[in-house]
C-alpha cells in the first residue's frame, strides 16, 4: 500500500471516531511535506503498518502498555503536586498494548533523524547506545522519577531554555478569538472540571498545535483567578493508530491508565475526561524543542535519560523481568540496525509524499 493510500485510508477512519478540523489538517499536510522531522512525526499511523515487515524480529517481544509515538520531542516539563518542577514523556495519545521493542526504535529513530536534520551532533550509532543503556538500567533499577531541582541540575539547565516566557506565554493565549461555535458538552465539562474552582468563569478559544494529533479538536478555556490567568486544554482522543492499523475494533482509551501506572511524579492536572484528554497549559509546561536546547548540551546524557524515562513508563505494565529476559538475547546493535531500517522506510514514504500534488488525496475529514 503507498503511504498517500495509507493516509486517506488513515484520516477516513479517525473521521468516524472523533470529528477533523479541516483547516487544521490541511496545515498537517503542508507541514509534513515541509521536512522529514515533522512528517516522522506525524505519521505514527504509517508506522504501525510498517514496523512489523521492516522489523519483524522486533515484534517478536514481550507487549506492555507502551507510548507507541515516542520520540525525542515528546519529553517536556510539568509541576507535581508539590509544586515541584517534573521532566518526562508528556503525550499519550497513541498508548495501547504493542511490543516493548516498539518505543525504544522509534525513539532511536528519530535520533537519527535528528542527527541527519543537524538537530543533533551525536554518532546514530551512538545515539542508540545510550538510549539502549538508560532504558535497560532504569529497567533493572525500578524506575525513578526526574524531578529537577536538588537533583539533576544538568538536565534543569538543558530545559529551562524552553520554559516560556510569563507574558509572552499568556498574550499568545489571550489573543486566541473567542470560539463562539458549538463546543461538545464533554468536552465543555472536563474543562470546566479541572478548573480550580467550580463555576469560575471562563471563556472558550480553539487552539492549534501538535503534529500527530494536528487535525483533531482542541479547545481551551481560559479565566482569571485569584490574580492572574489560568487555562485548561482538552484535546479529542481516538483508540491508537497500532490497533487500526491490526484491524482491532476497539474504543479503548488507555492514556489514564498509563498514566497512574508509570513510575513518575505525576501531574495532578492531567487526566482523561471521557473521550478528551484535559490538562493545565502553563508556562512552566513545555514540551522540548531541540532547536531551543543549548547548543553546548550535552547530548549522549540526554538520549541516556530519555531511555530511563521509557523504562519509568513500561514498569508500570509489571513485565520487567521478561523484557531484561528479551533483551540479553538480541544481538549487538540491534536498536540501530532497526532505527536505520524504520529511518529509511520513513525517508521513502516522505519522498513520496513531498513529491505529491499540493492538493492532498480526499481525507474524510467532516
Amino acid at each position: 500500500m503507498t503511504f498517500r493510500n495509507s493516509t486517506t485510508n488513515y484520516e477516513k477512519w479517525l473521521s468516524g471516531e472523533l470529528e477533523l478540523v479541516p483547516a487544521d489538517l490541511k496545515r498537517k499536510h503542508e507541514t509534513m511535506r515541509a521536512a522529514l522531522f515533522p512528517f516522522f512525526r506525524a505519521t505514527f499511523y504509517r508506522w504501525s503498518q510498517l514496523f512489523p515487515e521492516v522489523c519483524p524480529e522486533c515484534v517478536e517481544a514481550p507487549e506492555l502498555l507502551s507510548v507507541g509515538d515516542l520520540h525525542v520531542e515528546n519529553f517536556g516539563t510539568w509541576r507535581d503536586i508539590e509544586g515541584r518542577l517534573v521532566w518526562g514523556i508528556n503525550d499519550f495519545d497513541e498508548v495501547t498494548r504493542m511490543p516493548y521493542t516498539i518505543d525504544l526504535v522509534r525513539l532511536a529513530a528519530s535520533a537519527h533523524i535528528a542527527v541527519e536534520t543537524e538537530q543533533l551532533r551525536v554518532a546514530p550509532r551512538d545515539a542508540c547506545g545510550q538510549i539502549l543503556a538508560g532504558y535497560k538500567e532504569g529497567i533493572e533499577a525500578g524506575g525513578k522519577p526526574w524531578v529537577l531541582g536538588e537533583r539533576h541540575q544538568w538536565l534543569y539547565e538543558m530545559v529551562k531554555p524552553i520554559l516560556r516566557d510569563p507574558v509572552a506565554f499568556w498574550e499568545k493565549l489571550k489573543s486566541l478569538p473567542v470560539y463562539e461555535d458549538r463546543i461538545p458538552g464533554s468536552a465543555r465539562r472536563g474543562i470546566a472540571k479541572m478548573m480550580p474552582r467550580d463555576e469560575l468563569k471562563f471563556h472558550f478559544a480553539h487552539r492549534v498545535a501538535g503534529m500527530g494529533s494536528l487535525g483533531r479538536q482542541r479547545f481551551i478555556g481560559i479565566a482569571d483567578f485569584e490574580g492572574g490567568p489560568v487555562c485548561r486544554e482538552a484535546k479529542a482522543l481516538a483508540p491508537s493508530a497500532w490497533d487500526w492499523a491490526r484491524g482491532k475494533d476497539t474504543d479503548a482509551i488507555r492514556y489514564q491508565k498509563i498514566l497512574d501506572s508509570s513510575v513518575r511524579a505525576h501531574d495532578p492536572f492531567v487526566r482523561l475526561q471521557r473521550r478528551w484528554i484535559v490538562r493545565r497549559l502553563a508556562p512552566d509546561c513545555s514540551k522540548i524543542d531541540l532547536a531551543h536546547i543549548p547548543r553546548e548540551k550535552d547530548e549522549t546524557r540526554l538520549l541516556h535519560a530519555m531511555g530511563w524515562e521509557t523504562a519509568n513508563v513500561h514498569l508500570g505494565s509489571g513485565r520487567a523481568k521478561q523484557v531484561l529476559a528479551d533483551l540479553v538475547k538480541r544481538p549487538e546493535h540491534w536498536l540501530h540496525k532497526a532505527a536505520s531500517d524504520m529511518t529509511a522506510a520513513t525517508q521513502a514514504d516522505w519522498k513520496e509524499w513531498h513529491g505529491a500534488p499540493k492538493k492532498a488525496a480526499a481525507t474524510g475529514a467532516r
